[in-house]
């Protein structure tokens, strides 16, 4: 067994855990890192690189301004300590430190022999999109290499190496050999490539290898993808973990005859494209909203329509079809094809699927509210009575039997406001909230000819082709579709990507060849439906720009592009 203060110039094996912590179950992080090196060291492993904040779980967010989370994390660090003074491999594990003057830091503990034998501290504290740090974190000063088993680690903590602060730069000076990255980066579409981007530029900048270790696990309306991975100085890839999935690999780093070190042995695993991987997103990101927040099983509408459809395929697949119950909602305008495709569905899906009809209840509010809405004309409240009647029964089902609603909303609709606040709107996650409506027909289609590796679901055609190729409705009134209110999916998508992903003048989006009344339009509608998406569900991020955590637009706002 390798001692700790013995040199290894020639060759050292880093163990990357990539695996799925829960905020705030310190006692099960801390398990699971045990487990993780008692992993590491059956296959040699000298080094165990763990992710960012691994001990508390990412992100904490405003956790850290406990007093009793921070005490409880350091105990979980000194336990660690105690395990490496038997002379098995040592540990980069972050956590957040609090130190002797009340400053609290995103760091990493280096633990080896018995002991903690040095800290390093987060330079570059984001504050963008998902990430608010500089709220509750101080920044640390710039680190320095630390020496492991004979070798001299440089230790960036994530936005480290995507800022302009100059962290690796001043460890390469420094004299590192070796630069291990701890992450927490959450997935969107083309991420990995986004990285690799950014590895390559601190490596040709550095001149040194680097190790990617990305955590892995959905968290709220954050996924995170692993995909950990080295890049070797000549900008090779040195290897690539799944995405995904949980894993503790090990990669092999030998010394060039120049004195430089170079992957020379780790996985290569193939990264899904593009559709596989938002699927795949979507699906972690709802089994780990069920399985950490402890809901037993799952209930939607499912309507025959697409999106309820997708729910519940990704449901399934998540979750298994024995966790699944989908209940058809009927009124006198839901068609004979409705019935047959959502039967279809669940068929499909092997899922408990009932059927509640809601004209009484409907009939029941149209009946109290007589006398008030008397010489009014019947429109959309009526409509909107309907949505909230199958909201209502849904949360009943969802109380009587401890299920969590899925809701099924996607970003088109979400973006105009076409949902009903308290009825479809009703739920306690929602799968596809940051899909537009044309990515959700193209991860149908994916699904239908493809099952993940992962997915508990059955193989074949699990969303009819009829709900495919049928033009979307409500189902409101008689003979609807969508695009009697809203544009051809085609134009609204693109109109809402140019709004809302890339932030487009008016003019612009016009110039791509939209109608510029329609824009308008469409802008008035994005910015009055703010107060429904704050009151939505959270959802799984898979663009750049989600609802919530990355757009966060007043709701009382009477700016308009006319400019």
């Amino acid at each position: 067994m390798t001692k700790p203060d013995t040199p290894r110039t020639d060759i050292v094996r880093i163990a990357i855990a990539q695996l799925n912590p829960v905020v705030g179950d310190i006692a099960a992080n801390l398990a699971m890192a045990r487990e993780a090196r008692l992993d590491a060291e059956r296959h040699g492993a000298d080094v165990v690189l763990f992710t960012e904040l691994f001990i508390a779980g990412y992100p904490p967010e405003d956790l850290v301004l406990k007093p009793a989370f921070l005490k409880a994390c350091a105990r979980a660090i000194d336990s660690l300590a105690r395990d490496t003074a038997d002379g098995g491999p040592a540990l980069i594990v972050g956590y957040p430190r609090l130190d002797e003057a009340g400053r609290r830091y995103n760091s990493v503990a280096v633990i080896d022999g018995g002991k903690v034998t040095a800290t390093r501290d987060k330079v570059d504290l984001p504050n963008y999109g998902e990430f608010d740090e500089k709220r509750v974190f101080h920044q640390g000063e710039m680190p320095g290499p630390v020496s492991i088993r004979g070798v001299r680690f440089g230790i960036p903590v994530c936005e480290d190496i995507w800022g302009e602060l100059g962290v690796c730069e001043t460890l390469s000076e420094s004299g590192a050999e070796i630069l291990l990255v701890p992450n927490g980066s959450p997935y969107y579409r083309g991420k990995v490539d986004i990285r690799h981007q950014v590895v390559l530029r601190q490596v040709i900048e550095s001149e040194l290898p680097m190790v990617y270790a990305n955590q892995v696990g959905g968290q709220d309306e954050l996924v995170f993808d692993g995909a950990s991975f080295a890049m070797n100085a000549d900008k090779s890839l040195g290897f690539q973990m799944s995405q995904f999935e949980e894993s503790v690999s090990i990669a092999t780093f030998r010394r060039q005859d120049d004195g430089s070190w170079r992957c020379s042995q780790g996985p290569m695993s193939v990264i899904p494209q593009a559709e596989e991987a938002d699927y795949r997103a979507c699906m972690l990101g709802l089994r780990d909203y069920v399985n950490k927040n402890g809901f037993r099983n799952v209930v939607l509408g499912l309507s025959g329509g697409i999106d309820s459809a997708i729910c519940a395929a990704l449901a399934v697949d998540a979750l298994g079809e024995e966790r699944v119950r989908t209940v058809m909602l009927p009124y006198r305008y839901t068609s004979e094809s409705s019935f047959t495709d959502a039967e279809a569905c669940a068929r499909a899906l092997g899922c408990r699927y009932d059927t509640v009809a809601i004209e009484e209840p409907v009939q029941g509010f149209l009946s109290a509210l007589g006398d008030m809405f008397e010489g009014t004309e019947e429109g959309i409240t009526e409509e909107n009575l309907q949505s909230r009647a199958r909201g209502v029964i849904l949360m009943a089902i969802s109380n009587k039997f401890g299920s969590m609603v899925v809701t099924t909303g996607n970003k088109s609709e979400m973006s105009v406001g076409y949902a009903t606040l308290y009825g479809d709107m009703n739920g306690g996650f929602n799968p596809i909230k940051d899909l537009y409506k044309l990515q959700v027909y193209a991860l149908s289609r994916w699904r239908n000819a493809n099952v993940p590796p992962d997915a508990l679901g059955p193989s074949g055609e699990v969303i009819p082709v009829n709900i495919i190729e049928k033009a979307p409705s409500a189902e409101l009134r008689p003979d609807q579709t969508d695009q009697d209110s809203l544009p051809p999916y085609e134009v609204l998508d693109d109109i809402l990507e140019c709004l809302v992903e890339h932030e487009m003048a008016v003019e612009d989006i016009v110039a791509r060849g939209h109608d510029v009344a329609t824009v308008h339009r469409i802008e008035h509608l994005l910015y009055i439906a703010e107060y429904k998406r704050r009151q939505s569900a959270p959802g799984v991020k898979i663009t750049r720009k989600n609802f919530g955590r990355d757009r966060r637009y007043p709701i009382t706002n009477r700016f308009r592009d006319r400019d």
